[in-house]
């Protein structure tokens, strides 16, 4: 009997070695990874542009010519690092003002060489650009010669660039300055172009 007890114990010994083994925890090194992301965040560049939208000249012409000069502000706006370009040409190929049958020519003058406006005539100038001269421009009512050189606007798809810069832009201001020199010869009434300006973003 004591003979078979111990045989017993004998062959049930490993089972519970094995079962005691199963049972322990076992100890296992942690493995990790890592990878990296990338976020862009591609903020596009953006212009835009506000002009006084409307010019007035009031001229009382005299048999010589009387002369008005007016201003109009474009403003520019724009996020891109590398800054924008202005230009100014006439909204089409017609450069007259107009009214009916009737009109008053572009001044013959040109930005790199302006000249005094002539009579019957109509023009633009900005200080500090091409050869118009530092200024500082100031506004003329009906004065018999102007102070100033003038340009004739010309036509559209021949733009005249009126500043560059090179850096981001908030309400940027460009002074532009119309005149025109008008005599007797002309009927009364209201003579119209419309100038176009175009702001580009720099490469």
């Amino acid at each position: 009997m004591a003979n078979l007890l111990v045989k017993n114990l004998k062959s049930a010994l490993p089972i519970a070695i094995v079962a005691l083994l199963l049972a322990a925890p076992v100890a296992v090194s942690a493995v990790t990874t890592t990878q990296n992301t990338t976020v862009n965040a591609q903020v596009a560049a953006v212009i835009s542009m506000t002009t006084s939208t409307t010019v007035n000249l009031a001229i009382t012409p005299t048999s010589a010519g009387a002369m008005t000069s007016a201003s109009d502000t474009v403003s520019v706006t724009t996020n891109n690092s590398t800054g924008y370009a202005l230009s100014l040409a006439d909204a089409d190929a017609t450069t007259s003002l107009v009214n009916g049958a009737n009109t008053i020519a572009a001044h013959t003058g040109t930005q790199a060489t302006p000249t005094a406006l002539a009579t019957n005539s109509w023009g633009y100038r900005v200080d500090g650009v091409g050869g118009f001269g530092a200024g500082p421009t100031s506004a003329e009512s009906n004065v018999a010669n102007t102070a100033f050189t003038w340009a004739g606007v010309p036509a559209s798809g021949s733009p005249n660039t009126l500043k560059t810069t090179s850096t981001t832009a908030s309400s940027d201001p460009t002074t532009v300055w119309y005149g025109a020199k008008v005599s007797t010869a002309k009927p009364a009434g209201t003579y119209t172009d419309v100038v176009t300006y175009t702001a580009v973003t720099n490469p």
